[in-house]
This record gives C-alpha cells, sequence and structure tokens, in this order.
C-alpha cells in the first residue's frame, strides 16, 4: 500500500496508471485497485486515514472499499446505480443508494469526502460538490476528481469523437457497435471543463482550496492548469481538494 513518503507523482507513476488505464473495460479491478491504491498514497499527503470516516460518492462496486479499510479508515459508499452497485456480485456492507446531488447524510457527517471521476456524470456537478462539502466535517477534506470533457478520454468510450461533438460522438458509436454507449452523452455524461472547476474553487467559501491539479500528470507537468486552453487540452483528469472551514 502507498503512503504519503512513498507516493510520488513523477513520471513512472503516470506511465504506470495509464498502462492500467487501457484495461479499465476489459479489466476493471486491474485499473480500479491500482487508482485506488494510488489514491490512499495521495490523499495521506493532506489526512490521517487511520480511524477516518470516509464518504466514496459514486463508489460504484467497491474497488475502493479495500484500499480505504486497509488504510484504516471506516469506508461507506454511495451510488445511484444498483446495476454499478452490484458489479462484483452483491452489493457490499456499508454501501447506501442515493443522489449525489441529494446526500442522505447529515452536516459534518465525515472527515473525508470522496469522489473519483464521478463529477462528469451527473447533470450538475458542482451542486454535488456542494452536497460533499456539507457532509464533511469542519477540518475535514471534499477530494473531486473527474474527467476533463476536452481531455483525451472526455467521451469515454466515444472518444475521441467527442471531439466533433458529444451527440455526433454518441451517434457513431451507436452505429458502429450496435448499442447505445454505457456513457450516454446527456444523459449519463457531461461536458465538465477545467474552466469549470477553477471557476468553482475560485468562489469557495466554506473551506480552503488547498489543491487544484492535474491528477494523472507528474508533478512537473502541474504548471499547465495555470494556461488556458492548453490546460483542457493535457488535463486527464482534475483534482479539487477542500478543506471544509
Amino acid at each position: 500500500m502507498l503512503s504519503a513518503g512513498h507516493w510520488r507523482p513523477d513520471l513512472r507513476r503516470s506511465v504506470r496508471l495509464l498502462a492500467d488505464f487501457r484495461h479499465e473495460q476489459d479489466d476493471p479491478r486491474r485499473f480500479y485497485s491500482a487508482l485506488a491504491a494510488d489514491s490512499i498514497g495521495q490523499l495521506s499527503g493532506y489526512l490521517d486515514l487511520a480511524g477516518s470516516t470516509v464518504l466514496d460518492v459514486g463508489g460504484g462496486p467497491g474497488y475502493f472499499r479495500d484500499a480505504f479499510e486497509r488504510a484504516g479508515a471506516t469506508y461507506w459508499a454511495l451510488d445511484a446505480d444498483v446495476g454499478e452497485l452490484a458489479g462484483l456480485g452483491s452489493i457490499a456492507r456499508g454501501t447506501v443508494v442515493g443522489d449525489g446531488m441529494n446526500l442522505p447524510f447529515r452536516d459534518d457527517a465525515v472527515d473525508l469526502c470522496y469522489s473519483s471521476n464521478v463529477l462528469e456524470h451527473v447533470a450538475r456537478p458542482w451542486a454535488m460538490a456542494e452536497e460533499m462539502l456539507r457532509v464533511t466535517r469542519p477540518g475535514g477534506i471534499a477530494f473531486l476528481s473527474y474527467t476533463v470533457w476536452y481531455g483525451p478520454w472526455g467521451g469515454h468510450e466515444t472518444a475521441p469523437w467527442h471531439y466533433l461533438g458529444g451527440r455526433l460522438a454518441r451517434r457513431r458509436y451507436t452505429a458502429r457497435h450496435g448499442h447505445e454507449p454505457k456513457n450516454r452523452y446527456g444523459e449519463s455524461l457531461f461536458r465538465v471543463t477545467v474552466r469549470d472547476g477553477l471557476r468553482w474553487a475560485r468562489r469557495q467559501q466554506a473551506g480552503e482550496v488547498i489543491a487544484v491539479l492535474p491528477r494523472y500528470n507528474p508533478r512537473w507537468a502541474y504548471w499547465l492548469t495555470h494556461v488556458p486552453v492548453l490546460r483542457e487540452l493535457v488535463t486527464w483528469n482534475l483534482v479539487i481538494v477542500v478543506r471544509k472551514a
């Protein structure tokens, strides 16, 4: 398991994650297990996970559960899709079916509210972000990570045709494969940009924004988030970390 002391956002890590990402569709356990381990290392730089209560918004079938529990956290997952929750054969303990834009948790309930690659799948992503902050206790961390629309995987399985428009890419995929893509533009996939995330972070008043960075890029490429247009193309996934006041 990676720890803060061993986690390094270097080029080797980026190459390893992107190699695993190639297997997201055919071997999701391989990719999501690798991403979960990487997340523990990254998160350990912001808080001590041992003894923390974690809510994973959009946690799906639970690939992250083992990683968080090995780190000593009490883990809760929420997802709106029962099919996703049962992806590993059964719905795991500590799992809640609910809406990320209306979280069924009280205010200040968890130490870490975590979301990985979910904001682009909800119609009102920043309403979900606000809900994540609401349920995070003062001093706790909200960690938001989402796939950027104009990045290479913005259209998910319809990429790279999403660059010509989400609806066109969706129609092309359906015609080519004889069925709709899993991530349907306008229904379960939406256009969320780096600019959107920076705008939300700038107006944030519920806490201190302590990081805005490209999740999979090496540290030496973090400056790219400050370059308009270019940042949209080379940021595969954006992370926003807020410490609640």
